[in-house]
């Protein structure tokens, strides 16, 4: 509103001012003599004036004119725009200088002004591939998604824009929640530039947003073409992608596809747990026993784990604990030195009633790296053994206390799983689960077991884990005990 009057106020001081100058050189006395050739002339103050300025502008019309030729003569010479620029040189500049404006407004966060520079810029400039770019930028900083779509999408249109034009589609897609969408865009941009960085970022965490594992798998691929992750990284990736891809077609009853990307996550990565315990179960179905039995014990050789004894035991249910425990002697030769394997050995023994192998076998791991899982065997192997209550609840009261051992943990937020998954459902980061010690417990996603794999699974009955009562005739029930006295997950010491 004050813009107009200002500008008014100011044109009638400039009119006053020149009036006044007028009216001053009038007035004025003297006069000019100009002397040439040996002719003079005589001149009023006032005309003199005005004979300045004439001469000014006729210097400024001839360089004009002569500008003019040039462009003309650049024309003629086959520079199409040559005429139009010479006539539009202020406006260009004017545009350029608008565009400028625009940019140090984006960078410095204030969308607004950056739309209306950018406005400004565009009716200047006949440059669509700048100004459309940063109409788009600057509507996106302000929050204008409507107008920032209208103009990447007019970045499509024009060869040296279509990249900036999809990506930026593809980022208003994401933040309107729509991936489908979004991941179409993604391998839109792929294609037209399929070693970008951000573009394969982007294109992966939408894949395996919308379970589009083998669409995922060839990006890693292409990621490793690219030079952006070591060989050995990519093949763990790929088998992460293999398993969970397995885990999706089976879901959905493709028993046959399951098996085949189960087998593929197992072939590159035999110490993947979950891919190990997956294949000996389908090798297990096709009666094939021996591959079975090997593929545990490769991934036991690498990553010793509860859930791979439960599935050696499951090869042969109706063993003996006798027999059983020296079947399982050939896995535990594969790592013997390892926790998970002392606590099976204990276990076995449990289950055979060897309760002084068992105390032998768990022995150094209570004192030297005691947890929740040690503890409970120790009070098995006393109430086993024939020992009074309060020892077998001193030991269940240890337990309270103790670490809670190896557990599936994020290593990117640290929080705790029940179970292996290949992207972490709190932080969705991608294959960052592994089975480790967890020294500071921050929360647990589901109630992890305290025992992952019971002396009970080992016997040839089942009663022993869940009726000690079997062992030693007293009645309490160990695991059971610990699990109801842990309501939450203790903090390690």
């Amino acid at each position: 509103m004050l813009a107009p009057i200002l500008r008014i106020l100011i044109f009638i001081l400039v009119i006053a001012i020149i009036a006044f100058g007028a009216g001053f050189l009038l007035d004025a006395d003297g006069a000019v003599r100009i002397a040439f050739n040996g002719r003079e002339i005589e001149l009023t103050v006032f005309s003199a004036t005005l004979g300045l300025i004439g001469v000014l502008f006729a210097a400024f019309v001839a360089v004009r004119l002569f500008g003019l030729l040039i462009a003309v003569f650049r024309f003629v010479n086959g520079e199409d725009t040559a005429i139009w620029r010479y006539f539009n040189r202020n406006r260009e500049r004017r545009g350029f200088e608008a565009l400028a404006e625009s940019m140090v407004a984006l960078a410095s966060g204030e969308g607004r002004l950056a739309i209306s520079q950018a406005s400004k810029a565009e009716r200047k400039l006949n440059r669509p591939e700048l100004t459309n770019l940063v109409n788009a930028q600057a509507a996106e900083l302000a929050g204008d998604t409507h107008r920032a779509i209208k103009y990447y999408k007019s970045l499509l249109g024009d060869q040296r824009t279509r990249f900036v034009g999809v990506q930026g589609l593809m980022k208003q897609k994401l933040a309107e929640g729509d991936t489908r969408t979004a991941l179409a865009l993604a391998e839109k941009a792929f294609a037209l530039k399929p070693r970008h960085s951000d573009t394969l970022n982007a294109l992966f965490h939408l894949q395996t947003t919308e379970n589009e594992w083998r669409g995922a798998s060839e990006t890693i691929q292409a990621k490793r073409s690219a030079g952006e992750l070591p060989a050995d990284v990519a093949t763990r990736r790929r088998a992460v992608l293999a398993l969970a891809d397995a885990r999706h077609k089976l879901d959905k009853s493709d028993i046959d596809g399951g098996k085949a990307s189960a087998m593929e996550a197992h072939r590159l990565a035999p110490g993947l747990i979950p891919a190990a315990v997956l294949a000996c179960e389908f090798y297990a179905l096709d009666d094939r026993p021996r591959l079975a039995a090997g593929a545990v014990k490769k991934a036991w050789a690498q990553n010793p784990h509860p859930d791979l004894a439960a599935t050696f035991a499951e090869l042969k249910p109706d063993e003996t604990s006798t027999q059983r425990a020296k079947r399982f002697k050939t896995l535990l030769r594969q790592n013997p030195s390892d926790p998970e394997s002392k606590m099976l050995e204990a276990e076995l023994a449990l289950a055979d009633e060897d309760f002084p192998s068992a105390r032998r076998a768990v022995r150094a791991l209570n004192e030297e790296d005691p947890t929740v899982r040690t503890m409970t065997i120790m009070a098995a192997i006393e109430r086993g053994e024939g020992a009074n209550d309060d020892v077998v609840r001193g030991w269940l009261s240890k337990a309270l206390e103790a670490p809670r051992g190896n557990q599936w943990v994020c290593d990117n937020c640290g929080i705790i799983h029940g179970d292996w998954a290949a992207i972490c459902t709190n932080c969705e980061s991608f294959d960052t689960i592994s089975w480790r010690r967890v020294e500071t417990v921050k929360a647990a996603v589901e109630n992890t077991p305290v025992l992952g794999f019971t002396a009970g699974v080992l016997a040839g009955s089942t009663e022993m884990a869940t009726e000690p009562e079997d062992i030693s005739g007293q009645d309490i029930d160990v695991p059971s005990a610990v699990d109801d006295a842990t309501e939450e997950v203790p903090q390690p010491k």
